[in-house]
C-alpha cells in the first residue's frame, strides 16, 4: 500500500514542471537578447565609426 501511495504522490507532484517552465522561459529571454544584439551590432559599429570620424576631423581651439 505504501508503494501505491508513493507512486500516486509522485505522479501528482508538479514541482519539476515549474522548473522546466522557468528554464524554457529563461532560454527564450537569452535567445531574444542574443538575436537583438546580433541585429543591432552592425548599425552600432557603423555609427561609432561615423562619430569617430567626425570627432577626429574637428579642431580644438586653445587660447
Amino acid at each position: 500500500m505504501k508503494l501505491f501511495n508513493f507512486v500516486k504522490n509522485f505522479r501528482n507532484d508538479e514541482d519539476g514542471a515549474v522548473t522546466v517552465d522557468w528554464v524554457v522561459l529563461t532560454a527564450a529571454i537569452v535567445g531574444l537578447g542574443i538575436a537583438v544584439l546580433a541585429s543591432v551590432s552592425d548599425g552600432v559599429t557603423s555609427l561609432a565609426g561615423k562619430i569617430s570620424g567626425e570627432l577626429n576631423g574637428m579642431s580644438i581651439a586653445t587660447y
